[in-house]
Parts: structure tokens; sequence; C-alpha cells
């Protein structure tokens, strides 16, 4: 199982409403460059306004962001829309077979190496800002229209 779509189309919200700051933003406008529908983006839209990444002025179709492009990480959209929770990444099997050893053990042993990963995932995307995106598309199209 991989992790919820709505990180990256958190994150593709976000790097589109500063790419194209002065257009309109509106959820179907963004929702043809997710290529999904207007309902999931304002869904996800939602999850973003409630965590503070972006403001959303009813009745005007569009949304800016609410921090510095370099104050929002990778993290805080991984947080803001409910990707997992503290701790949980990674489910665990319940009810092993307490008669067995491994059934006994399973559980105590590999619960601090799947925390330890989680911890490693959450500080990588702390360390990667909405400006690193954005600045890396920008990167990326100067390239591709060079060929």
């Amino acid at each position: 199982m991989s992790i919820s779509s709505r990180f990256s189309v958190g994150i593709h919200i976000l790097t589109l409403i500063e790419i194209d700051k002065d257009g309109v933003s509106s959820s179907e406008y963004i929702a043809r460059s997710v290529n999904t529908n207007p309902a999931v983006i304002r869904k996800i839209m939602g999850m973003l306004k409630k965590a503070g990444l972006i403001k959303v002025q009813p009745g005007i179709a569009g949304a800016e962001l609410a921090r510095d492009l370099s104050d929002i990480t990778l993290l805080d959209v991984y947080k803001a829309v409910n990707v997992v929770k503290d701790n949980e990444l990674f489910s665990i099997h319940e009810n092993p077979n307490p008669d067995c050893s491994v059934g006994r053990n399973i559980q105590n042993i590999i619960v601090p190496h799947f925390i330890s990963a989680q911890t490693a995932l959450e500080k990588t995307l702390e360390n990667v800002t909405i400006e690193n995106v954005v600045n890396d598309v920008k990167d990326n199209e100067k390239l591709n229209s060079k060929h």
C-alpha cells in the first residue's frame, strides 16, 4: 500500500498556486493541471486551508499561499492532508500467536525500526520546501524548452 496521493496533489496545488500566482487558481483550473475532479481539489484545498498553508476567499475563484514559500515544507503538506498519524506509517498485524516465539516478540522487535524509518522520512520532508519544488519545476521547464 502506498502513501495517499493527497500528499502529491497537495504539493501540486501549492506549487501551481505559486507559479501561476498572477492567474486565477480556481479548483477547476487546478483540477485540469492535476487531471482529477474539482471536488477532489476542493477537499484537499480545504485541508491545506485548515493547516494554514493557503488562503481561500469565499466567492472569489482562487487561492493564495498563506505563508512564504520557504516557510512551507513537504512535512507541513504531509501532515496537512492527513497522510498518516504520528508513528503509524507502518501498520502492524494484530494478534500474533502468543504461543509462538516469533508471534510473542515480533511487535516489540519491529516497532522501534518502523518508528525510526518514519522519523527519517519526516526529517527528509522537513528539509524540502515548496520553494525548492517551485524552483525545480521552473528549472525543468527551462531545460525542456531548450530541447
